[in-house]
């Protein structure tokens, strides 16, 4: 378990193999509940590469210095991400917060 928010990863090994390789991070909240958002690639030992890139959301509650894992949700295809953001998009325009 880590300490930070920034020690926090997704990364994974097992036997010598990185099983879960994190290709990015962004924190989208800090604090004693604190949210992360990955993007990572999962080694295929059948076809012994790295599979297409996918996201996990996960949160994280700190209790006695130290993050432990919550929840978490995969968007498991750029499929998926992409119909994210166009429902993001619909519910959120970009003009909505200048009109409150």
């Amino acid at each position: 378990m880590s300490e930070t928010v920034d020690d926090l990863t997704i990364r994974y090994e097992e036997n010598g193999v990185e099983v879960v390789k994190q290709l990015d991070k962004h924190v989208l909240s800090k604090g004693s509940w604190s949210t992360v958002m990955y993007l990572y690639q999962e080694w295929s030992p059948k076809n012994e590469e790295y599979g297409p890139e996918k996201v996990s959301v996960r949160r994280y509650q700190k209790r006695n210095d130290r993050f432990q894992q919550k929840s978490k949700f995969n968007i498991s295809s750029a499929k998926q991400a992409r119909q994210m953001v166009e429902v993001f998009q619909k519910w959120f325009p970009e003009n909505a917060e200048s009109k409150k």
